[in-house]
């Protein structure tokens, strides 16, 4: 590999990326592993010359000279269909997968690690592949890329096409669990809270727990219909190793479904947990003020009657007037109590 170029990758890498016509990386892998790092130009001219050598391309789908090369008809372009060629561009990329002759279209989501993004943010991979060209597009960096080149450049990575694909796909699935993990393990720090912990803190987690849960079940259900359309119609290509790793992915990714589906109810359950019990002390708030007011309302009403204003108001000359009062509204509330705790109010 030459230096240049390495420092070109590092760059994209680091999403500073130095276009060459909306080329990111493009190495020719040779059967026995070995990397040859080439340049647009030549990307455009290759043909397989060897048994076992295939290419790959990582590409900006943003750029006019990239969808260009995909639908161009001549020598050095793709060829592909007006409709695949938008499938591969378009900004509206759910998750799918369909057959094209020979040549297997995916396209995927993964899990965005790029600064100030929130991982539920999926960023979209689309991918090409006929046997001998694997072509890789997307619009927002991706880390799955360059990992898998990153075991590649150390000989340790695929040496087929239908490797590569494979690779790519499973490194994409498996990076979901990270943000899964992270998810089971705030709701853990949750369920193990004290009831000092602030409620609406707990609740704002929640709410953000669940809206990241429904942000990535959105396109890991397709992804999962995707990925079992491969299986069900993989290309030649594809090993009969390619086909078993395919569908151990397509059972992890429903295992990652059947995780996000915990993760939400164990939310809501937290949530119902915190409700039932902000309900239950709310009623007993409540409950008290009734007791309190039960309690004062006929002493006030005793008190609001001596308190009238009109002659003949017993005890009014009596300089014992005021113990004899006292004295009858403690009897009256004595009675109360009583009367409360036999009906089992207090």
């Amino acid at each position: 590999m030459d230096r240049d170029a390495h420092r070109h990758d590092v760059g994209a890498d680091d999403g500073v990326v130095a276009r060459d016509g909306g080329l990111i990386f493009a190495r020719v892998v040779a059967a026995d592993g070995t990397l040859q790092t080439i340049d647009w130009a030549a990307a455009q001219a290759w043909t397989c010359r060897q048994p076992g050598d295939f290419l790959w391309l990582h590409l900006d789908r943003t750029d006019p000279g990239v969808i260009a090369w995909l639908g161009d008809a001549t020598a050095g372009g793709l060829r592909l269909s007006e409709a695949t060629v938008d499938a591969l561009t378009s900004t509206e990329n759910r998750p799918r997968a369909f057959r094209e002759g020979d040549a297997l279209v995916t396209i995927l989501r993964g899990i965005n690690f790029n600064p100030d993004a929130q991982p539920e943010d999926m960023v979209a991979m689309q991918m090409w592949c006929d046997g001998t060209r694997v072509v890789t597009l997307r619009r927002q960096r991706l880390q799955t890329p360059f990992d898998v080149l990153a075991t590649m450049e150390q000989r340790r990575g695929p040496r087929t096409a239908g490797d590569l694909f494979t690779e790519l796909v499973e490194q994409t699935v498996a990076k979901m669990n990270r943000s899964i993990v992270d998810m089971n393990d705030r709701i853990d720090e949750l369920e193990a809270a004290d009831e000092d912990y602030p409620v609406e803190d707990i609740l704002a987690t929640i709410a953000d727990i669940r809206r990241n849960c429904l942000a990535l079940k959105r396109y890991m259900s397709p992804q999962h219909e995707a990925l079992l359309q491969i299986g069900r119609d993989p290309p030649d290509w594809l090993s009969e190793t390619n086909r078993r790793d395919i569908r151990e992915t397509i059972d992890r990714l429903s295992r990652y479904i059947e995780d996000l589906d915990v993760s939400k109810e164990s939310a809501l359950v937290i949530q119902d947990d915190i409700n039932n019990r902000a309900t239950a002390q709310s009623n007993k708030t409540i409950y008290m003020l009734s007791i309190i007011a039960a309690i004062f309302l006929p002493l006030s009403f005793f008190t609001g009657l001596l308190g009238i204003n009109v002659g003949g108001i017993p005890g009014m000359h009596s300089d014992d007037g005021f113990w004899i009062t006292v004295a009858l509204l403690v009897a009256v509330l004595a009675v109360q109590i009583v009367v409360f705790r036999k009906l089992r109010w207090l």
